[in-house]
C-alpha cells in the first residue's frame, strides 16, 4: 500500500511504543498483554485523531483551506485536537459541540473544554443532542465563505477514508515493530466510536495479509449500527487504496456490552479498568473511550475469550485530558 500518493502532515516523528503490561498480565492471570501507545502521539497532549489528522489536514492545505471545522461531543477528543493542527499549520478553528448529555457544555469546564479556551477556537457552536451535525457545520462553512474565507469540513473523530488512513499507516507501523521485536500478536483490541480507527486498523491489517484478527470495544452505539458502520467505512477505506482484497463483514467484530447508560456515561467497569491500569502500570485511561476498552478486555479475558497462551495488543488511543473533567466518577 503506497500511501506517499496522499498529501499528509506528519505531526509525530516516532512510532508510538508497543510495551508489554507485565503487571496488569499478572493481575489478570490470563493471557499476556501488550500496549500500543497512540496516547504518545504528537499535537496538544495526543491521541489517535492526530493520525488522522496527519491526512486530513494535508487534504484540507491541498485544497487551499484556510479554516478547518469538525464537530463532537463537549469534551471532544477529536476536537482538541483538530484545533491543535489548525493552530501548527497557521489555519483557524471552528468547533460544532453537541450536548448528548442535555446541558452538559460548561465553558469553564476542565478538561478539553478548557483546552478549547486555552488554544483559543475561534468559534465554539454549541447544540442539542440529536442535531444534525454535518448540516450545522455546513451552515458554518457557508458563513465564513460569505466572509471570503476558505473551509474545510472534517466530519465527527476525523472519520472517513481520508481520515481512516491514518490507521492504514498505524497498521504498517506496527506490522514492522511486530517482526522487529520478533513478537507474535494473535489479537488487536481497540475501541470501535464513530468508526476510522478500527476501519483504519482492519484495512490496513487484511491489506497487508497480517492475519491478526481484531477485536472492537463498542463506546457508543449497538452492534445493529456500529458493525455496518465499520464495514462501509472499511469497504471506502479499501477501494481508496484499490485492494483487491478488501474486508468483509464477517472480518469486523464488535462487543457491544460495555457501552453502559450510554456514551461518555460512567460504568463501574469502566471505573475498576482506569484504577487497575493506573495502579499496576502508571497509564492512564480516559473515562469515554479507553477506559471502557480496556473494561471490556479485562472482562473478556475473565471469561476466557482470549486463551492464556495468546498475545493480545491494547490499542491505547489516549485522551486521559478528560480524566479531570470526571473525578467524582472515579474516586468519589
Amino acid at each position: 500500500m503506497n500511501l506517499s500518493r496522499f498529501p499528509r502532515r506528519q505531526y509525530t516523528p516516532f512510532a508510538t511504543p508497543v510495551e508489554k503490561l507485565e503487571r496488569l498480565s499478572a493481575a489478570l492471570g490470563g493471557p499476556t498483554i501488550y500496549i500500543k501507545r497512540d496516547d504518545l502521539l504528537g499535537l496538544a497532549a495526543g491521541g489517535n485523531k492526530t493520525r488522522k489528522l496527519e491526512f486530513l489536514m494535508g487534504d484540507a492545505l491541498a485544497q487551499g483551506a484556510d479554516t478547518v471545522i469538525t464537530c463532537g461531543a463537549v469534551q471532544s477528543n477529536h476536537a482538541r485536537l483538530t484545533l491543535a493542527a489548525s493552530i501548527v499549520e497557521g489555519m483557524r478553528c471552528h468547533l460544532v459541540l453537541e450536548q448528548r448529555v442535555p446541558n452538559s457544555y460548561n465553558k469553564k469546564a476542565g478538561g478539553n473544554n478548557f483546552l478549547y479556551e486555552l488554544m483559543d477556537a475561534e468559534g465554539i457552536h454549541v447544540v442539542e443532542g440529536g442535531t444534525d451535525l454535518m448540516a450545522k457545520m455546513a451552515e458554518v462553512a457557508e458563513d465564513l465563505r460569505a466572509q471570503g474565507r476558505k473551509p474545510y469540513i472534517i466530519p465527527g473523530g476525523g472519520s472517513n477514508e481520508i481520515g481512516s488512513l491514518g490507521y492504514v499507516a498505524c497498521a504498517q507501523e506496527l506490522m514492522q515493530q511486530l517482526f522487529e521485536m520478533n513478537l507474535k500478536i494473535d489479537n488487536i483490541v481497540l475501541t470501535s466510536g464513530s468508526t476510522g480507527t478500527h476501519a483504519g486498523t482492519l484495512t490496513g491489517i487484511i491489506g497487508m495479509n497480517g492475519q491478526i484478527p481484531i477485536t472492537g470495544i463498542g463506546i457508543n452505539r449497538k452492534n445493529d449500527r456500529q458493525i455496518p458502520a465499520v464495514y462501509d467505512l472499511s469497504a471506502r477505506t479499501a477501494a481508496k487504496l484499490g485492494l483487491a482484497n478488501p474486508p468483509r463483514m464477517e472480518d469486523v467484530t464488535v462487543f457491544e456490552d460495555y457501552i453502559g447508560g450510554g456514551y461518555s456515561l460512567p460504568t463501574p467497569g469502566m471505573v475498576e479498568a482506569v484504577k487497575l491500569l493506573a495502579r499496576t502500570e502508571a497509564i492512564l485511561l480516559d473515562p469515554v473511550y479507553t477506559g471502557k476498552t480496556m473494561d471490556g478486555l479485562i472482562d473478556l479475558v475473565r471469561k476466557g475469550y482470549f486463551k492464556d497462551c495468546e498475545n493480545i495488543l491494547f490499542l491505547h488511543t489516549g485522551g486521559s485530558t478528560t480524566l479531570f473533567h470526571y473525578y467524582s466518577d472515579i474516586l468519589p
